[in-house]
């Protein structure tokens, strides 16, 4: 296995950095500098199922929090990957030597964790704040995992969770996913859309809470972003952690959801930018 050949710290943080949240009884995220790396299982019945890896050189970290909520010695059922840019496989490699155990993504994100393909140069001409113009300096080089790498289920269904249904959100990657359970609406939405205004450095260092389109620097096919959000809103959910931003719920969710869903255009679109092209309402 190996980790991309262009890994490395990035000097990111936010005000929430080191702090987890258990948002449900077997629903915890940890914020790691500014990603969300979600573990869902009950403490008190041991299994658990960890959703992305986090930043560069976090593992070691990862795995003391893991090991402080489910005990010593502990380890996930498997790994889940909604994508696989930088701050979601950050330290997937020293996870994996760690607890020896299946990671599970979307095929069309395979060519990015076996090695065979690099994500497409981050945006930092794209309208946005302080972070979009720094987003050159961002990993984008492939990973190597496939000695553990196997695809999700074809029928929707998660490894491990069977509450669970994966749900196609490309846009921000080809082959990125979410997660949803359906008994209490809560939704894993990734970066299909995020909790924070991801390139203003200021909000992402404050964590304001707000619904916002996917980080604007990353985003490749922005109609396909757009029909994502769409799919997502009509799931109506109670409950959201995304990949950057706190955990939202209730009025103020659903109500930034739908405007997003409506004004993507306007709201979540950049006016300029390499990859910006025109995406019509779905």
């Amino acid at each position: 296995m190996k980790q991309s050949g262009d890994n490395k710290f990035i000097p990111m943080t936010s005000v929430e950095s080191g702090h987890g949240r258990e948002v449900r009884k077997d629903v915890y995220y940890y914020t790691n500098q500014i990603v969300n790396v979600i573990m869902i299982g009950d403490p008190a019945q041991g299994d658990w199922v960890l959703v992305d890896a986090g930043m560069p050189h976090s593992g070691k970290k990862l795995v003391e929090v893991a090991e402080k909520r489910f005990g010593k010695g502990t380890r996930p059922k498997v790994i889940l990957l909604t994508h696989g840019h930088f701050d979601h496989v950050g330290s997937i490699v020293h996870l994996l030597e760690t607890w020896n155990v299946p990671v599970y993504a979307h095929q069309l994100e395979f060519p990015f964790l076996t090695g065979q393909q690099r994500y497409p140069e981050p945006d930092p001409s794209v309208e946005g704040g302080l972070l979009a113009k720094l987003s050159s300096i961002y990993p984008i080089e492939p990973i190597d995992i496939r000695e553990r790498l196997l695809p999700l289920p074809e029928d929707g269904t998660v490894p491990e969770l069977p509450d669970w249904v994966w749900i196609p959100a490309p846009g921000h990657s080809p082959g990125q996913v979410a997660f949803f359970r359906e008994k209490d609406r809560t939704l894993l939405s990734a970066d299909a859309f995020v909790t924070v205004r991801q390139d203003s450095l200021y909000k992402v260092l404050i964590q304001k809470e707000e619904v916002h389109g996917p980080p604007r620097y990353l985003t490749t096919d922005w109609q396909a972003a757009w029909d994502t959000v769409r799919r997502l809103e009509l799931l109506q959910p109670e409950l959201v952690i995304s990949g950057h931003g706190q955990a939202m719920e209730g009025v103020e969710l659903r109500e930034g959801l739908k405007k997003l869903s409506e004004d993507f255009s306007d709201v979540a679109i950049p006016d300029h930018g390499k990859y910006v092209g025109k995406a019509q309402k779905p």
